[in-house]
């Protein structure tokens, strides 16, 4: 069999050795005579699973002891909604960045249990920069001020941390969890889907500090209050253990790879030959973010019109390279490359865009 690279913005391509620890886990993990989808969260097989997680997850990150690390279900959707009923905190409303798709549903989403204040958006929704944040409008009294690092959609990354002042800095890591080193102290909050980094589909990693919890909105269900998760060990209700299990491999596997350091080493570089290839000299594809804002997990281009684009994601699959069609809202193409995409594959993809510019360019 051979594998395909696999750009798709998510659910993404997972490293081939934790996928093949699972093959081999799968009908018998460690001697227990049962796979991981079959154990009960509460024997001590899958404790102690959930338990080297964590602490793995921990390690990377140097999450600090007074925060909690959550396993949840629900994606990161949910969680827009679950932070505003859990950080409001009495306060009337909580203040949003808006510099991509995800930040205006997030933003929607909490306007439902508050005042949102959009303290900062892309004009025209041309999300294709960061708003300076010298022009943003930020409220001291805000419960919170929420953005989101990497937007997946437009390709726009932020490549600082904003200042908040005594605010909390609430953020969606859900497409860079994991793709580098982050200070966790700089935030109150930071949430993520698993899918794009750091897993399969079917859990969502919160990360909150303490004094932020165990002030909720009442009609907030308890599988979603942060703090009776917490005390509950993430085991509220029955959690996504196989899900839990594969991201628990994950972390093992960045750890191998020099952890956050390495893993960020690795990104830059894979980012980097598809950037030098846009950027060097050839008219074909265009990307149109700034400089200054490019993600370095989704690298958005596009082609001199769009008849050709059916042709270019023929090519390309039969080329071994999936997952290269852009979001509906914006078109064009859009090349994913999470944590686990190897080097080889952007090389790939370069010498295949290369030479589709040299026979329709």
């Amino acid at each position: 069999m051979k594998r395909v690279f696999n750009f798709a913005a998510g659910p993404a391509t997972l490293a081939q050795s934790v996928l093949e620890q699972v093959r081999d886990e799968l009908l018998d993990w460690r001697g227990t005579g049962m796979s991981v989808m079959e154990m009960s969260h509460r024997d001590k097989p899958f404790m102690s699973i959930a338990a080297e997680a964590e602490k793995d997850l921990r390690e990377l990150l140097g999450v600090p002891a007074s925060y909690k690390v959550l396993f949840l279900q629900g994606g990161a959707t949910t969680q827009f909604a679950a932070v505003p009923m859990n950080l409001l905190r009495g306060k009337a409303g909580a203040d949003y960045i808006v510099n991509g798709a995800w930040g205006k549903k997030a933003a929607k989403e909490a306007a439902k249990y508050c005042k949102v204040n959009v303290a900062a958006r892309c004009p025209d929704e041309k999300y294709n920069h960061i708003p300076d944040a010298r022009g943003w409008k930020l409220d001291p009294n805000a419960a919170y001020l929420h953005y989101t690092p990497n937007e997946t959609i437009e390709g726009v990354e932020f490549q600082f941390v904003p200042e908040s002042g005594s605010v909390p800095l609430v953020a969606d890591f859900s497409s860079s969890f994991l793709s580098r080193p982050i200070d966790v102290s700089k935030f109150g909050l930071i949430y993520a889907g698993a899918q794009k980094n750091a897993g399969p589909s079917g859990i969502t990693f919160v990360i909150v500090r303490d004094d932020l919890i165990g002030q909720v909105h009442p009609a907030l269900p308890s599988v979603f209050d942060y703090k009776q998760v917490a005390e509950a060990e993430s085991m509220l209700n029955t959690p996504p253990t196989f899900s839990w299990y594969i991201a628990g491999l994950v972390f093992k596997w960045i750890k191998g790879v020099g952890g956050l350091p390495g893993m960020a080493q690795i990104n830059r570089r894979k980012a980097g030959l598809l950037y030098d290839y846009l950027d060097s000299g050839q008219s074909f594809y265009k990307n149109p973010v700034a400089k200054d804002a490019r993600s370095w997990m989704n690298v958005v281009f596009t082609l001199p019109n769009e008849a050709l684009d059916a042709d270019f994601l023929k090519g390309a699959k039969a080329a071994q390279l999936d997952g290269l069609k852009g979001h509906r809202s914006v078109g064009g193409m859009r090349a994913s490359l999470y944590n686990a995409m190897p080097e080889a594959g952007v090389k790939a993809l370069v010498e295949y865009m290369k030479e589709f510019a040299r026979a329709r360019g």
